[in-house]
């Protein structure tokens, strides 16, 4: 049976390049967004396209327990969910964990709590990690320190915090629960150029919301692939860099400490 895809922030720049990939492949999509008047620039993705479109009306900011992201999740029925929300930037610190923070856990609790859901994929960003990746360079640590403290500190803790719950969840609900972070650099407007680099990168460089969209969906569609993969601009395929992490068993998650996520998550 194809799966049923639960897509969290329709309305953002990468779900709008996501809906149609998805429905490309005649999944089952409901697109959760916050405002009907955004309902017909989404069903515009669908015309055409062999899948299934279908809208619910939500307020994140209304989502204030996993029992209220889990009657969504029940109303769905997702097999798989994507979270591409997030508040922009808008309504200051307080939107900010309010939606990347809060309404993302609740959204992991009570997926890692439904058996049916069997992936959640997660689109964070590279700089979203606690210690030095090993692979890191002196440059990329520095670069990657500055905005976490010093432009974005709101949105890395929240961020942060939201990605080591979903680590932690999976991680306790074992194999049938496939979580992946999706971890771009700066994210741009242009052109997707089909090529990437994905797994242990650099910390800094761009990528277009379009190859995003793109690699997120191909993520999906493969058993067995799971953890944090940063992604950047690069010189290989798509298809052949999924591939590679998936053989390869990349997880970026190395150099964090799962144990303490686990404890954290599990003892609060």
């Amino acid at each position: 049976m194809l799966p049923r895809v639960l897509l969290i922030g329709g309305h953002g720049k990468v779900s709008l390049l996501l809906t149609p990939l998805l429905l490309r492949r005649s999944w089952t999509v409901t697109s959760l967004i916050r405002n009907s008047a955004q309902a017909d620039e989404i069903l515009a993705k669908g015309h055409g396209q062999p899948g299934t479109l279908e809208i619910l009306v939500r307020s994140l900011e209304d989502v204030k327990s996993p029992q209220q992201a889990g009657s969504i999740i029940d109303e769905a029925k997702p097999d798989y969910v994507i979270w591409s929300a997030g508040a922009g930037g808008k309504g200051g610190s307080r939107l900010t964990y309010a939606i990347d923070r809060d309404a993302a856990k609740h959204f992991i609790i009570a997926c890692a709590k439904t058996p049916s859901v069997r992936k959640f994929l997660m689109i964070s960003y590279i700089g979203s990690r606690r210690q030095r990746a090993p692979w890191w360079t002196d440059e990329d640590w520095a670069s990657c320190q500055k905005v976490n403290t010093e432009v974005l500190p709101h949105y890395f803790a929240a961020k942060l915090e939201a990605d080591e719950c979903l680590t932690a969840l999976a991680e306790g609900r074992g194999k049938d629960f496939a979580a992946i972070i999706l971890r771009p650099g700066n994210l741009t407007d242009n052109n997707p150029r089909g090529m990437v680099a994905l797994g242990k990168t650099s910390a800094s460089g761009k990528v277009s919301r379009g190859d995003v969209a793109d690699v997120a969906v191909r993520l999906l569609e493969k058993d067995g692939i799971k953890g944090w993969l940063d992604l950047l601009e690069g010189t290989e395929e798509v298809e052949d860099a999924v591939e590679k992490v998936l053989i390869s068993a990349v997880d970026c998650v190395e150099g964090e400490d799962v144990e303490a996520m686990m404890k954290k998550q599990y003892t609060s």
